[in-house]
């Protein structure tokens, strides 16, 4: 509450300094924030009020301020900046944050600011360009402190003192042997407690995890959280050492990674952006409700074949919605358990088969107890018992089917290399509806003599 009310304090004094053209004043205040703080205050101000900034602010302090803003959401501020200015701002920035930036931006921008920008800066940038998206080599950095195995203590102290404030992390240093092959790491511990003559090569621990270039991020993010690693060492296939992708970096991208498989889940084939307009929207999200509607369609079409069925006992059709409506309600609940332990790794080959089981105990279960206490609402509302008795099975059945629909559909498609995300909720419930609706009215048509 404190902070909250401290950096309310601190913005109306950013406003009457902007107000007033007092740029000391302002820099005074703004650059003592923290710089999440400084961001959110940046993102509120007018275009007007961000153009008088720019002047105000270094491209290091400028460069800070957009490491802590969403990179989707960089692109209007790059625009409308002076071009020579931005150049300078994505320089200073580290290198994977400004690949992440220009990969938003259109191809001629790129061109442009990498023209613009200083050497150094845009040889590294223009590196991490090349690799693919959502792999190792686009989201490492190459702003890390390698070490040579046949050093001494004191001469890495010495380097650390050099290049650690352009360095993105130095708790831990990975040692290359003469061919700058990736060898062994040490960490900032063992530096400071270690013998200033000794050499690196007997602090080191040649036990070392690395990643290839090509890897998937989404692989890397998993392996980060199972070793709970700060950095991951990145090298290509002779174990050069590249690069380095830190902790930071796999936040943003197990948060980038939970919004892809929401969209999936939610049948979306991508979020909607904030800057979105309605047409935008409307295409991202026709494509599989397009799909849907035609499997819909077919489960209509499903029920009309037992129209004599319903034609005879009109109180069937009262029973549509619970019965397809509780299929798709616990099918969607597997679903989500069984995608969750695929994306997280928490099952194997072995892992699978006892979540199969688990799942049918669920579902019988859910099903009983569904079963019986329906029977008894139909018992008590309709004085119907064989009635009571059809509606109860036929939802025992449809809960326990529907379970292990929901949990085995995700493990076939991993089976097949596709993403389990892609059996989405509303898939999976149009899958349940066909299902629940030939369990229901195959029952009534078999036990049709009892119930007329």
């Amino acid at each position: 509450m404190e902070n909250e009310i401290r950096t309310e304090n601190a913005y109306t004094l950013l406003d009457a300094a902007l107000d007033g053209d007092q740029m000391t004043d302002f820099r005074h205040v703004y650059l003592e924030m923290h710089p999440y703080d400084q961001a959110m205050y940046f993102m509120q101000l007018g275009k007007e009020k961000r153009m008088q900034l720019y002047t105000y602010l270094s491209p290091e302090e400028m460069a800070e301020i957009m490491e802590n803003i969403e990179r989707e959401d960089t692109e209007p501020y790059f625009i409308e900046m002076d071009p020579h200015f931005a150049a300078m701002v994505l320089g200073r920035m580290s290198a994977d944050d400004a690949v992440d930036i220009l990969n938003e931006l259109d191809k001629d921008q790129v061109v442009s600011f990498l023209t613009l920008m200083d050497d150094q800066p845009a040889e590294e940038i223009k590196q991490l360009l090349h690799y693919e998206e959502k792999t190792a080599g686009s989201i490492m950095t190459t702003e890390f402190v390698a070490l040579f195995k046949t050093q001494t203590i004191s001469e890495v102290m010495k380097q650390l003192k050099q290049e650690a404030p352009e360095a993105e992390t130095i708790y831990y240093l990975y040692v290359l042997d003469e061919d700058k092959r990736l060898v062994g790491v040490t960490s900032l511990r063992d530096l400071i407690i270690a013998e200033e003559t000794d050499i690196i090569a007997n602090v080191m621990s040649e036990n070392v995890v690395s990643v290839s270039v090509a890897k998937d991020q989404e692989d890397i993010a998993q392996m980060m959280r199972d070793y709970d690693f700060l950095a991951l060492p990145v090298v290509d296939f002779q174990s050069h050492l590249l690069g380095i992708i830190t902790v930071d970096d796999i936040l943003d991208v197990m948060e980038e990674e939970a919004s892809d498989d929401y969209s999936k889940f939610a049948a979306v084939m991508d979020t909607d952006s904030r800057t979105d307009n309605p047409f935008s929207a409307a295409k991202k999200r026709l494509p599989w409700l397009i799909i849907l509607l035609f499997l819909g369609m077919f489960t209509a079409s499903l029920i009309g074949m037992f129209e004599e069925t319903i034609s005879r006992v009109a109180l069937l059709a009262a029973f549509i919605p619970v019965i397809a409506g509780m299929a798709g309600n616990t099918g969607t609940q597997a679903l989500a358990v069984a995608v969750r332990g695929i994306a997280t790794g928490d099952y194997g080959k072995e892992g699978k088969i006892k979540l199969l089981a688990r799942e049918a105990g669920t579902g019988a279960i859910i099903g009983i107890v569904c079963g019986i206490v329906i029977f008894v609402v139909v018992l008590v509302w309709k004085h119907n018992l064989a009635f009571g008795i059809l509606i109860g099975i036929a939802i025992m059945m449809t809960l326990f089917v529907a379970t292990i629909s929901g949990s085995i559909i995700p493990i076939l498609m991993d089976k097949l290399k596709i993403d389990p995300a892609v059996a989405s909720g509303p898939f999976i419930t149009t899958i349940n509806d066909l299902i629940s609706v030939i369990i229901y009215f195959g029952l009534a048509t078999l036990f049709l003599s009892m119930l007329t």
